[in-house]
This record gives structure tokens, C-alpha cells and sequence, in this order.
């Protein structure tokens, strides 16, 4: 047997590692295989590095390979140490730290640099880049002591950044040099539509806008345009493209241009140097995008395994989506066209969506989709194809399951879009990964879950945005077995294959009343469960069993558990409960009082009709409660998956068109349902007339004064998704109103997912399901209400009153001692 050659890759990227992971498949046990990394991480996932910014994800849930894959395959990985020279004659790399190694081939996957204006104060603290995550944590980092951000650029990179400052509570600006964003993605009608969106989210846009200077004394202080337009901003990301990191190639003397040149081999002018990823160019094009990127991978590590492969890399169409939580938009191709082509567009000014087909020769060329991208799959595999469209032209606008029903297929067949297409069809893209792998691996690995899937081929792990595709794929290879199972049967979280409806249901069944004893009776895989599963095993719990079940503080999320809400500079707000809005003198004076002692920076009224404490430390909150406790006032559970407040108008007592006493019916709602826990936040409000100055049509329970008595709404929030009510019925006395209210929560309680809001609950069970337990059951109505106040006894108890200055639960807020 001949000895094992030597592959040095540098670049721990996802190029490199996908070459790697592609050699391994084709030809184990050839090389000897070393991998530098500059980062002293393992390979993550970088597109998914705006959903870290955005606090969706972090560090660990985006590794692609932990360090275990890289010993499970006889890998050395050296993190944290550049190659910075290249001896191409004695076949050695040298890094930074000044090891050599030798190598037989070489891998360059050596990335890209973000591209950087050339202004003055690009030097100046508070300017980054957004390319890795050491910058995603220096933005974090900021956004935790400054207010204001500055994007420059308006690109896909650019506006992924941007939401995630936003959400990370900073006022952020976006500066872009051409008139409308996106434009490399999106024609003029969908990037105006995009930017309205975001618009109305808070980001302020400045087009047409060239940076002329990024100024500050000491730190950044803002971004001067050419137009004499001055932002203001602590932090200034830039993000205006991307460029092929060349350096180490051409001082190692191999052909460079704007990138590494390599053939359609992925050889470089080295041939025992190969070379994938950003850093290369092909044919006189550079690659930013994942999925060409994929595409060189096998083919280099066809050639890395064979010495006789044959394959080429020939670039193909590449889509577009971007990663804004809420915003569905998608491109791919020539979707600008030219006088060759010609446009197919729809327009739902209602419901806020675009689609524009451009068609040369009947053959689709590009596809921009904005507000409904779900179809963007499908477009792509037949601008992939390239064949005529034929019959389908007429109806290809109308998306792929009306075009499906148009040929003659069933309609009642939900997997039939999916079934017809070839095994070639790329179903997800941000992996590179195809119908047939992940029919493949269902069959050959026995495959029952979306997390199995995802484990085996990665298919739907990063993005999410092809996951409807993969779970029909499983029904499609499954049959009853997958498509039967009712909704809501995904896993409660990894640590079982038990829903959250099974988990509830088995919890009263079997009468399991801890949280062990749940997790050995349903045959849990993690013997103490993970962030996912204890949080909604503990109220699952505390609902079922009332008085014996002992809450878990620990089981809670960090709000919960401290009593209060953590604030971006790890401060804290405290909220005092206002009984239905109202306050006193007394209660005023103790809250000035109180401010004022413990030097509190920030007061503001709350939208809830609360008046808010901000800037409190970690070690102040037992004294704060026990100050506000002692003038009377408990938590608002603010903080809480909770009863948050109950928002109430004058009513008829001073207002001219009050109809019934609306602030006397919400202080008895309010002192009802105080400390009830919840599937979610719920809050309720009760207006005096119809004119609904309490805003009760967009809250969880709504109750409205008219003439006749009180109309009662249920399963609305506001939010970015705003839901009005549906009307539940029509009562005449506050007896009802409390009694419904009481049955209404207590069939919420029982009934809703963990961290499920009453608006998606309501539309999940349907208001008829609803109506039928709580309107037409009277005697059901009343057992629910009873069983909302026997539950009430023992969750009216002030948390803050527990946890007082020299109470046993206050030890946890002290500040430690300082040891010599």
C-alpha cells in the first residue's frame, strides 16, 4: 500500500471544509490532511452570521464542523495561525507562529476582504467590518453602550447588518450609493417595496448617498456624504462588497488577476496547487455567493481524489435570498432583461407582493419574487433547465402549485410540485444540497424527522427557507407514515421526539407531576433536558398540577428568573403594577422616592400605562422592590411570560361618551389575573365605548362598553404583524366578564404551545373550537373559570416580597466578595 500523500488546505472556511468533506466521501484514506484556520474557531456557517447579530443564533448553533469531525477524521486543524508564506519549490506553508509544513498538494481557500471606502477615519474605534464573527461580536459589543449605528452599504450584506442592530435596539442608518437598494438582487419595483418595509421598521435610508468621510474624535462620530448630508452614529459597519484575498497566492508567484486564477479543475497555475472559494477567479468572473461555491468544491475534490478525473466547474445561475426575519424576497438570473426579452409581472398591492418572470426564446431567464418567494425553488430549477415553458407560460406567474393543477396533476396531492421534480433539483441551497441526496439518505439511513435530515445531509440546517421542501420530501418518501401525523407533531426540542401536545397530553394521562418524572416516562435523550424543553415542561406543570407542582426558577428564562427585563447594558427595568392604569399620590411620591435614592437614570410611562424604572443594577433590585413593596406596590411581571397588563380608558365615570365604568371593570380583571403564568405574554384592556381608546381589538382579551353591557374579543397583539380581535360574544354584566375572561385564559393555558401567543393559538384551534367551550358551554365555562382561580391561589404571591433585602432568595442578586 502506498503512503498517504500530504493535503495542506489553507482556509478552516466553508469552501476549504466542503472540499474536504466532498475528498472524504470520494477518497478517505489518500491524503495526510492539515487545515490552517486564521480564526481560533472551527468552521461555521457565515451565512448565517447575520441571524448571531440578530440574537436568532449563536456561536455554537452555527458550527458546520465541530472540532470531533475533524479528529473522527484523522484531520489536524491548527486555529488561531495564518499560513503567511508559501515555498512552492520546497512544497512547504509557513505560518505565523512559524511552523512549517510540508505538502503534496496545497488547497487555497483563503476567502475574501470586505471592501473599504477609501475616506479618512476608517482608523477611527467604532468601525468594522461584517465578514466574520469577530466582527459580528464587536457590533454586539457595541450595541450594548452606544445608541446609533451607520451602515454603508445597501446590498444583501448590508441590510442583513443593519436588521440586526436594529435588533439589537440601536437607531440605524443605512447608507447606499445607488438610488435603490439591492440593486444587484432586485429590479427598481421590488427594492422600493423592500425599503418601504424596512423603512416602516425603524431603518433610516440615505440613497444616492457617496461617503465622503467617517469623522470623530477619539471614536467615531458619524459619516459626512458628499452632498454636504451629515449621520450621526457610534458605529459605522461597512459593508459595501467583497474582494478575493490574493495576497498569499501571488507572493507565492502563482497567476493572479482579481482573484486566483484557476482552470475549470480548480488548478491554479501551480498544478499541485488548487484553490476554491471567493479567493478564485474563473473565467474572469469572482464568486460571493454560496452555492457556486459548493459547485467548485466537488469539483476540486473530484480531481484532489483522482488523478484521472475528468469533471469541470461550469458556473450556473445563481438565486438570491435575504435573511430578514418577517420579509420574503428572492431573485435569480437576468431578472433586468434587455429588448430580447419580455416580462410577465404580478402585482397584490393589498397583500404587499410582486413577482416580475423576465422569458427570452419561452425559456425563463430571471425571477424576482417580493412578499411571497415560496415559489422562488421552483423558478429557479426551470431558469436552471433552460427548456421551453410551452403550455406553462400562461399560467407560470400564478406560482407552481396552480401551474401543476393547470397541466392535469391532482390537486389534492400536496407533494406533487415537489415529486416532479427531477433529483438533480437543488432543494437547499444555502448547503448545495439536492432532491436526490436527501431522498437518498431518508432511505438509506431510515429517516424519520426533519432534525434527522438535517443531521445527515444539512439539508434545511442554516437558512430554513427550503425546510417546507425537505418536510415534503419526507412525506413524499414516507407516505403516511410522515404526511399522517396531525400539526404541531415536531419534537417539544432534541431532547425528545414528542410534541408538545403529546408532552401535555401524557403529563395529565400518566399523571407525571415532575419534571424527571416526564422526562423518564416519555423517554427522554438528555437526562436533564436542554434551554428548550425545561422552560416548557415547568408550565406545562404548573398548569396541570396547581399546589403540588413547586415552580423551577431555574427552569425560566433570565427575566423570569431575576424578576425583572435585562437591558442591552445589562441593566435592568423594574415596573411596578398600576391596577388597571391607576396610580396615586402616594405611589407617585414612592416611585420619586425611590428614583432618586438609588439614582436611577431613566423614568419613562409605558404604552401599558405603567411607568417604568430603567438603569436599575443587578444588586439594587431587592432594595428597589422592598422600597416600592413597602408603599404598597407588587411586580407588573414585565417581565414575564405572564399577565402583563390591563389597559382601561376614563370611561363612563369622566369621559362625555363613556357608556359603562371601563376603569373599574379593568382593576377587577387586572386583580383577578395578576401573577398568572402563561404560554406567552398576555395583556387585556377594556375600553368605555366603542371609540376604543384602550386600543381592546388588538389585545389577547379585548372587552368593549357599549349601551347593552360588554362586548368581549379575543386573539389579537400588536406588534410588526398586527392582529385585530374576533368577536367572542356579547355579555351585560362585569360577573360574565370576569367569568369568561377566567374560562377564556384557563383554556389558553391548557390548550396553547409553549412561547405560542393567543392570536396564532386562536387561528391554530379555530374561534369556533373556542366559542364552543367557552360561549355555548356554560357549565364547562364555569369549571374552566373555577380552575383559573384555584390555580390563582397560589400564583398571587409577589416575587419581589420573596426576594427582599435579607430573604434567603435575595442571596443571588448580592454582589460577591472581593478576595485578596
Amino acid at each position: 500500500m502506498s503512503p498517504r500523500q500530504k493535503l495542506v488546505v489553507v482556509g478552516n472556511g466553508m469552501a476549504g471544509m466542503r472540499t474536504v468533506d466532498e475528498l472524504l466521501k470520494r477518497n478517505p484514506l489518500k491524503y495526510d490532511i492539515t487545515v490552517f484556520g486564521a480564526e481560533p474557531h472551527v468552521n461555521y456557517d457565515r451565512i448565517m452570521l447575520s441571524s448571531v447579530l440578530a440574537g436568532e443564533k449563536d456561536l455554537e448553533q452555527i458550527v458546520i464542523n465541530p472540532r470531533s469531525w475533524y479528529e473522527e477524521n484523522g484531520i489536524e486543524l491548527i486555529t488561531g495561525d495564518a499560513v503567511v508564506s508559501i515555498d512552492t519549490t520546497q512544497r512547504t506553508v509557513t505560518s505565523a507562529s512559524g511552523r512549517v509544513v510540508a505538502y503534496d498538494k496545497l488547497l487555497l481557500a483563503t476567502g475574501s476582504r470586505p471592501i473599504a471606502p477609501p475616506v479618512p477615519g476608517l482608523d477611527l474605534p467604532g468601525v468594522c467590518a461584517f465578514r466574520d464573527i469577530a466582527d459580528v461580536n464587536t457590533m454586539i459589543k457595541a450595541s450594548q453602550t452606544h445608541k446609533r449605528a451607520i451602515v454603508i452599504g445597501g446590498g444583501l450584506l448590508g441590510l442583513e447588518a443593519a436588521n440586526g442592530l436594529l435588533r439589537r435596539g440601536m437607531q440605524v442608518a443605512v447608507v447606499h450609493l445607488m438610488g435603490t437598494i439591492m440593486e444587484r438582487q432586485l429590479d427598481k419595483a421590488a427594492a422600493e417595496l423592500l425599503q418601504r418595509e424596512l423603512d416602516e421598521r425603524g431603518m433610516n435610508f440615505f440613497t444616492n448617498g457617496q461617503t465622503e468621510e467617517i469623522f470623530g474624535e477619539g471614536r467615531v462620530q458619524g459619516v459626512r456624504l458628499a452632498d454636504g448630508r451629515e449621520i450621526p452614529g457610534d458605529l459605522v459597519v461597512l459593508a459595501i462588497g467583497i474582494r478575493p484575498n490574493i495576497d498569499l497566492a501571488k507572493a507565492a508567484g502563482l497567476t493572479i488577476n482579481r482573484g486566483v486564477e484557476v482552470g475549470d479543475d480548480m488548478r491554479t497555475s501551480d498544478p499541485a496547487i488548487f484553490a476554491v472559494g471567493e479567493c478564485v477567479e474563473h473565467r474572469g468572473k469572482t464568486y460571493g455567493l454560496v452555492a457556486p461555491l459548493w459547485d467548485m468544491a466537488k469539483v476540486c475534490a473530484d480531481h484532489l481524489a483522482r488523478e484521472d478525473a475528468v469533471s469541470d466547474y461550469v458556473p450556473a445561475a445563481m438565486a438570491t435570498r435575504l435573511k430578514v426575519t418577517g420579509i420574503d424576497v428572492f431573485s435569480a438570473g437576468d431578472f433586468i432583461g434587455d429588448e430580447t426579452t419580455e416580462e410577465v409581472v404580478f402585482r397584490d398591492a393589498a397583500r404587499n407582493t410582486y413577482k416580475r418572470l423576465v422569458l427570452r426564446d419561452d425559456k425563463l431567464v430571471g425571477a424576482v419574487l417580493y412578499g411571497d418567494a415560496q415559489d422562488g425553488g421552483w423558478y429557479f430549477q426551470l431558469l436552471r433547465e433552460g427548456k421551453p415553458l410551452g403550455e406553462l407560460r400562461d399560467t407560470l406567474i400564478f406560482g407552481q402549485a396552480f401551474a401543476t393543477l393547470a397541466s392535469g396533476a391532482p390537486a389534492a396531492d400536496p407533494t406533487a410540485a415537489v415529486a416532479a421534480l427531477p433529483d438533480t433539483a437543488e432543494i437547499c441551497g444555502c448547503n448545495g444540497v439536492c432532491k436526490g441526496k436527501i431522498l437518498g439518505a431518508i432511505a438509506e439511513h431510515g429517516l424519520t424527522t426533519l432534525d434527522g435530515v438535517r443531521a445527515r445531509t444539512k439539508a434545511s440546517a442554516s437558512c430554513g427557507s427550503c425546510t417546507p421542501q425537505v418536510e415534503q420530501l419526507l412525506t413524499l418518501a414516507l407516505g403516511d407514515g410522515y404526511a399522517a401525523k396531525p400539526a404541531g407533531e415536531k419534537p417539544l426540542c432534541k431532547c425528545t421526539s414528542h410534541s408538545h401536545d403529546q408532552v401535555r397530553q401524557a403529563i395529565v394521562a400518566q399523571e407525571l407531576r415532575t419534571m424527571p418524572a416526564v422526562m423518564g416516562a416519555l423517554g427522554w435523550t438528555t437526562p436533564d433536558g436542554c434551554h428548550v424543553c425545561r422552560p416548557a415542561l415547568n408550565f406545562y406543570l404548573l398548569v396541570a398540577w396547581p399546589g403540588e407542582y413547586v415552580d423551577d426558577q431555574q427552569s425560566r428564562f433570565v427575566n423570569e428568573r431575576n424578576h425583572a427585563n435585562i437591558q442591552k447594558d445589562g441593566t435592568y427595568s423594574v415596573v411596578p403594577r398600576m391596577w388597571g392604569g391607576l396610580t396615586t399620590a402616594d405611589e407617585l411620591r414612592a416611585i420619586a422616592d425611590v428614583v432618586d435614592k438609588y439614582a436611577i437614570p431613566t423614568v419613562k410611562v409605558t404604552g401599558g400605562q405603567r411607568i417604568d424604572l430603567l438603569g436599575v443594577t443587578r444588586e439594587q433590585l431587592p432594595h428597589v422592590w422592598k422600597d416600592l413593596n413597602d408603599a404598597g406596590m407588587v411586580s407588573g411581571h414585565a417581565y414575564g411570560k405572564a399577565l402583563r397588563t390591563v389597559k382601561t380608558c376614563v370611561g363612563s365615570e369622566w369621559c362625555r361618551f363613556g357608556t359603562q365604568d371601563s376603569t373599574g371593570m379593568g382593576v377587577k380583571l387586572e386583580r383577578m389575573t395578576w401573577g398568572s403564568w402563561h404560554a406567552h405574554k398576555v395583556k387585556l384592556a377594556v375600553s368605555g365605548c366603542p371609540r376604543n381608546c384602550a386600543e381592546a381589538t388588538i389585545k389577547d382579551f379585548g372587552v368593549v362598553a357599549v349601551d347593552s353591557g360588554w362586548e368581549l374579543h379575543v386573539g389579537g397583539n400588536g406588534g410588526i404583524h398586527v392582529r385585530a380581535t374576533d368577536l367572542l360574544c356579547k355579555v351585560t354584566t362585569e360577573e360574565e366578564v370576569l367569568e369568561y375572561c377566567g374560562a377564556y385564559l384557563q383554556l389558553y393555558r391548557e390548550e396553547a404551545r409553549y412561547l405560542e401567543r393567543t392570536a396564532p393559538w386562536l387561528e391554530r384551534v379555530g374561534l369556533a373550537h373556542v366559542k364552543a367551550r367557552i360561549v355555548d358551554d356554560e357549565a364547562g365555562r364555569k369549571a374552566l373559570h373555577a380552575k383559573f382561580l384555584y390555580a390563582q391561589k397560589f400564583s398571587q404571591d409577589d416575587p419581589w416580597a420573596e426576594r427582599a433585602p435579607g430573604k434567603a432568595a435575595a442571596a443571588p442578586f448580592r454582589t460577591l466578595a472581593t478576595v485578596e
